[in-house]
Formats: structure tokens, sequence, C-alpha cells
């Protein structure tokens, strides 16, 4: 995988799109790297990934805009497909997922972090989706999860105005969860992980399931959605140790998987 790099690290992994010449814009050999990425993690070793950009400049800095400029309209719609396809593969991961972004994450890039469950940014952070200004839409996802993150209106005038938005703003938004001085970064997303990866991960997951199942559907059927996560987890060797752990008024063994 040229322009990926996974690594774990225990129960919690990174993987970093690697591509800092070109300020980790995605290609269709970075969008194949990362799908096959996505493909090799060890879902019963590790909990919690985190996503990030090579170099302190550019999570991902949008789409390679060399690479698209003379698709014909087949074509595009065939690039926006390879690349809806990985968004998807990342946000249907089992396993919760983290976006440290630290720098540009335009067009392309912003729509990697929203696929995204969390996500954290340095202070030196740019969000935008300047697509409409290079005469395309967004084309990874970035209609439909930005209004999802942000509400419609907000959406429609980010992406309306292709105006890009600093840290502070994404963070008063709701874009991102959390602002952090840059080399504070990825301490702090580490430590989001560990945290996540501390909980009984059968329950974290079904959570995730819930979660994600549930905004598609009414509510009568998210509930029922939620129900069925719900009692998934019981009868868990986890689930018995939490609740006897909680019972005898002590810390509960590390939580097993199983």
């Amino acid at each position: 995988m040229s322009f990926v790099k996974y690594e774990p690290m225990g129960d919690i992994a990174y993987l970093t799109i690697d591509r800092p010449s070109a300020l980790n814009a995605l290609n269709a050999q970075v969008l194949s790297d990362l799908s096959d990425a996505l493909d090799g993690i060890d879902l019963n070793t590790v909990r919690c990934v985190i996503v990030r950009g090579a170099g302190e400049k550019s999570f991902v800095a949008g789409a390679d805009i060399a690479q698209m400029k003379d698709l014909n309209a087949a074509e595009g719609e065939s690039f926006g497909k390879k690349g809806n396809d990985v968004m998807l593969k990342l946000e249907k991961l089992p396993i919760p997922t983290i976006a440290a972004v630290g720098g540009y994450a335009l067009g392309g890039g912003c729509e990697l972090a929203m696929a995204c469950d969390i996500r954290i940014c340095s202070d030196t952070a740019v969000f935008g989706q300047p697509e409409v200004g290079l005469g395309i839409t967004p084309g990874f996802g970035g209609t439909q999860r930005l209004a999802r993150l942000v509400g419609a209106g907000m959406a429609k005038q980010m992406i309306y105005t292709a105006r890009n938005i600093k840290a502070e703003e994404a963070c008063r938004i709701g874009l991102v969860n959390a602002v952090y001085p840059l080399e504070e970064l990825y301490a702090a997303a580490e430590k989001m992980a560990r945290q996540i990866a501390a909980n009984a991960p059968i329950a974290v997951r079904a959570s995730k399931k819930a979660i994600n199942e549930g905004l598609q559907v009414d509510i009568d059927s998210a509930v029922a959605i939620e129900e069925g996560c719900f009692g998934s987890c019981f009868g868990t060797a986890d689930q018995r140790e939490g609740m006897t752990a909680f019972l005898e008024k002590r810390k509960h063994e590390p939580f097993t998987n199983c």
C-alpha cells in the first residue's frame, strides 16, 4: 500500500494517508490503498482506529483535481462511486473510528473525516467543500453527511458558497467535537481511542450499529434496532463481568470481546 500506512498499536491503530507531496490528496490509487487497509484491520484485536494525514500541513486536501480534470460524465460518476464505496466501507467499519484532522480537510478530505465516527482537529485545521467553485458537486458523500452533521441550512451555505471554515467555527457548528493545539492532537486522539478500547467491545460495536442504522429510519424502526442491539449484549462474558463488578463495587476485569 504505497499511499496508506496501517500501524496497529495493541488495541488501537492508525490509518495514515501518506501522500504529502500532494497534501495527501485522494486519487484512485489512494482510495484503493485505503480500501485495502480497511479490509486488513484485525477486528479481533483492534478496538478503535485513528485516521490521520501525513505531515502537519494537511489531513487530506481533497480529491486529486489533476486526475479529475479531463474525466467525462460517465468517468466522473465512476470516480465518485469509487470514493463513495470507500467512505461507506469506513463508515460501516464495525469498530469506532476517530478522524484526527491536522491542517487542510477540504472536499474529499472533509468527506473522509465525516465518514469517521468522531472528529477532532488541530487549531490549524481548515474545513470546506469547495467543489462548486471548481464546477462540480461534492462527490464522496459531502452533500449527505454534512447535512446530517451540521443541519441542512449550514450544509447548504458551506457547499453553495464554497467557503472554507477554521477549526473554531467547525467546532461551533458541530462538524468537529474538539479543537487542540497541533502538537497535542494525536495524543488527544490516542487518549480517546484508549478510553473507547477499554470498554466492552461488543457493546461499543452494538452502540455504533444502533446509532448508524437508526439514523436512516423512522423512530419506531430505530428503537427496534436499538432493542435488538441491547439484547445482543446479554449473555456475553463482558456483560456478566461488567454487571457483576458493578454490584460487587470493584473495578471490572479487562473486557475480553466475548
